[in-house]
C-alpha cells in the first residue's frame, strides 16, 4: 500500500507523472480539481456549496475540500494506497491529512516534488500557449500561478522536508527521463510498486 502526493509548479509535467506512477503502484490518482468537478457536475450536496463558493469567486475553504477529499479516500479502489495531488494545499490541511490517515493506522509513504527552473516552465508553457492558441496564458498570467505556487507550496514543502518524506526530482528534461528519475527515487525510499 503506497500513499504519496505528488507537487510541482504549473508546467512542470505533474500530471503526465501522476498518471505513471498510479499506473505502476496501481493506485488511483486523486486530484482536487477533479473531485470538484465530479462532485459539480453530479450535483452532489457537497458539490453544490462548492459551486456557489467557486461562482462567487471565492477559494473552497479547508473544511470543505477536507470533507470532499474524506469521501474520496473511503472509497474502495483508494483503500490500497493512492497519489493525491492538488491536496493538501495548506498547513492545515497537511495537519488534517495525516490525522486521517492516523485514524486508520496509515500515513504518507512520500511526496514527491518535480523541482524545475522557473524560466524555464515560463518558457514551456508559453510556447504551449502559442501552440495550442491559449489567449489566457499570457506571461504575466503564467508567473502570476508560479509566484502563487512558490508562496503557497514552500511552507509545506519545508514540514514534508522536515519530516523526511520529500523526495526531489529534477522534473525538466524527456518525459520518459523524468519518470525514470522518480521510480529510482521512489525505489531508493523502497517504495517498490505492487
Amino acid at each position: 500500500m503506497t500513499r504519496l502526493l505528488i507537487v510541482g509548479p504549473p508546467g512542470a509535467g505533474k500530471g503526465t507523472q501522476a498518471a505513471r506512477i498510479a499506473e505502476k503502484y496501481r493506485i488511483p490518482t486523486i486530484s482536487t480539481g477533479d473531485i470538484f468537478r465530479f462532485n459539480i457536475a453530479n450535483e452532489t450536496e457537497l458539490g453544490k456549496q462548492v459551486k456557489a463558493i467557486v461562482d462567487s469567486g471565492d477559494y473552497v475553504p479547508d473544511s470543505l475540500t477536507n470533507a470532499l477529499v474524506t469521501d474520496r479516500l473511503n472509497e474502495a479502489d483508494a483503500q490500497g494506497g493512492f497519489l493525491l495531488d492538488g491536496y493538501p494545499r495548506t498547513p492545515d490541511q497537511v495537519r488534517y491529512l495525516d490525522e486521517l490517515l492516523a485514524s486508520h493506522g496509515h500515513a504518507l509513504d512520500g511526496v514527491v516534488r518535480l523541482a524545475a527552473d522557473q524560466e524555464e516552465v515560463v518558457r514551456r508553457l508559453r510556447q504551449r500557449s502559442v501552440e495550442q492558441g491559449r489567449v489566457d496564458d499570457s506571461e504575466e498570467a503564467i508567473r502570476h500561478r508560479q509566484e502563487v505556487y512558490q508562496r503557497e507550496t514552500a511552507p509545506l514543502l519545508e514540514m514534508f522536508h522536515e519530516r523526511g518524506l520529500l523526495i526531489e526530482v529534477d522534473g525538466l528534461g524527456e518525459i520518459d527521463d523524468v519518470t525514470a528519475r522518480i521510480f529510482a527515487a521512489l525505489d531508493a525510499r523502497d517504495l517498490g510498486a505492487a
